[in-house]
């Protein structure tokens, strides 16, 4: 088989390229990704021999065209997008620029071409905000509420991929997941902001609203989960990847702080960004039901994990952390 794998350089991206290149090493892999300030070619320099890069953007919709065809590529694996809640309150414009128009040229590329999927990479976010006392998750029927720039975004992307299913016929199939943690994430994000300024001695900026949740799912158990949907998923299906471990940010950080020794004082207060969404809980049942997934890496010991890896891994973040584009917490 060959696959696409567009924002291949990125987080999930590129744990998703190494670990399809390690567990499928007869398909042929091809990289697209338009290297923006979150993506670096440093975080597939392991498997570097082992895939085609195309430097590109998705929303040029001849040059995605062009690849599919050069490469015969039988799956797309479209991760690309602009994904920092914070960055999308500065700069929405981008942020639906790429996601919902990026993500259509694309589909357009895709269905002037014989695809045996499509496969769309998508968040809990597009639900909005979950009342930190409910007791269910949002599962695949659940109303699309999205209430930041960002959501909004994921959403309109969401809702393009199930147009071009039911008028072009183009094959698909959306996961959306929860937050993700693990290594070659770019330092903006909320874990490894934590554990790079906590290596430097630095603050970790937590919003005022320090009660709030998320569920998290390591990167690898998230790529496990997207290899067994192409294997095994109906087409036109939505599935939810979810583990139901949730951690406050405040419990985040006190993770972090213990791991790496370092003293709660590093704890700073700051204001909560507009629309802060309290918690995303996604219920996971279809997918463990219907396709037998289920999460193998224990929260405790991924996140242990990561940590160490950031550690290890300055020459991989330093240059990368300088950067970022929004101070959180100094921007509203």
């Amino acid at each position: 088989m060959n696959i696409l794998v567009t924002g291949g350089a990125g987080f999930i991206g590129s744990n998703f390229v190494r670990y399809w290149i390690n567990t499928h090493p007869q398909d042929e892999v091809v990289v697209y990704d338009s290297l923006t300030y979150a993506g670096s070619l440093t975080s597939l320099t392991d498997v570097a021999s082992s895939y085609e890069f195309v430097k590109g953007d998705i929303g040029n919709t001849d040059l995605a065209y062009e690849t599919l065809k050069r490469y015969e590529i039988n799956v797309v694996v479209n991760f690309a997008a602009e994904s920092h809640n914070s960055l999308a309150i500065l700069d929405p414009g981008r942020f639906f620029t790429t996601n919902v128009l990026g993500t259509q040229r694309l589909l357009d590329a895709a269905r002037r071409v014989k695809l045996d999927r499509f496969h769309h990479v998508s968040t809990c976010e597009v639900y909005g905000d979950m009342d930190l006392e409910a007791t269910a998750g949002f599962d695949e029927s659940s109303p699309y509420l999205p209430r930041t720039p960002y959501n909004a975004s994921k959403a309109g992307a969401d809702h393009a991929v199930r147009a071009y299913h039911l008028t072009y016929g183009v094959p698909i199939s959306i996961t959306n997941c929860a937050n993700n943690y693990g290594p070659f994430q770019f330092p903006e994000k909320l874990i490894p902001l934590f554990v790079t300024n906590a290596l430097d001695d630095k603050p970790l900026p937590l919003y005022a609203s320090t009660q709030n949740r998320r569920e998290w799912i390591h990167a690898v158990d998230h790529c496990r989960a997207i290899d067994l949907v192409l294997a095994k998923g109906k087409d036109g299906e939505t599935y939810h990847v979810g583990t139901g471990v949730e951690k406050s940010i405040m419990e985040i950080a006190d993770l972090v702080l213990g791991e790496l020794d370092k003293s709660d004082e590093l704890k700073e207060i700051v204001p909560d960004r507009p629309s802060h969404d309290r918690r995303y809980l996604l219920d996971s049942s279809k997918i463990r039901s219907e396709l037998g997934w289920q999460p193998e890496v224990d929260f405790d010991a991924g996140l242990s994990e990561t940590i160490r890896w950031y550690a290890k891994s300055r020459d991989w973040w330093e240059p990368l952390k300088k950067r970022a584009p929004v101070a959180e917490g100094s921007a509203w």
